[in-house]
């Protein structure tokens, strides 16, 4: 099993940028497809992206395509999530997930661990 602890939220200013960290624990962290996803007050839980395990592709969702990277370091058991040109929409608890599945990989329910989430407010 794998265990997920998130970190780097904070307050930052529109157009602003932040890195969330994923520090991730496990036998097999390589072999995990490791997703982003984030939930506003009321809201559901959106996907943000994923980083895959088979070949190390990432897929993001078109509300951030083009200002979120994701990507990996194996060595170090962490995920990142880099966050450029933040807008107040932006705003919401962000949470990574582990997952052993190799499809409906925007799908919550696919995702077997889940770390505690990491509050991003962007300000106007």
């Amino acid at each position: 099993q794998v265990q997920l602890v998130e970190s780097g939220g904070g307050l930052v200013q529109a157009g602003g940028s932040l890195r969330l960290s994923c520090a991730a624990s496990g036998r097999t962290f390589s072999t995990y497809t490791m997703g982003w996803f984030r939930q506003a007050p009321g809201k559901e839980r959106e996907f943000v992206g994923y980083i895959s395990q088979s070949d190390g592709s990432t897929y993001s969702a078109d509300s951030v395509k083009g200002r979120f990277t994701i990507y990996r370091d194996n060595a170090k058991n962490t995920v990142y999530l880099q966050m450029n040109s933040l807008k107040p929409e932006d705003t919401a608890v962000f949470y990574c997930a582990a997952t052993t599945k190799t499809y409906l990989l925007t799908r919550t329910y696919v995702y077997d661990y889940w770390g505690q989430g990491t509050q991003v407010t962007v300000s106007s």
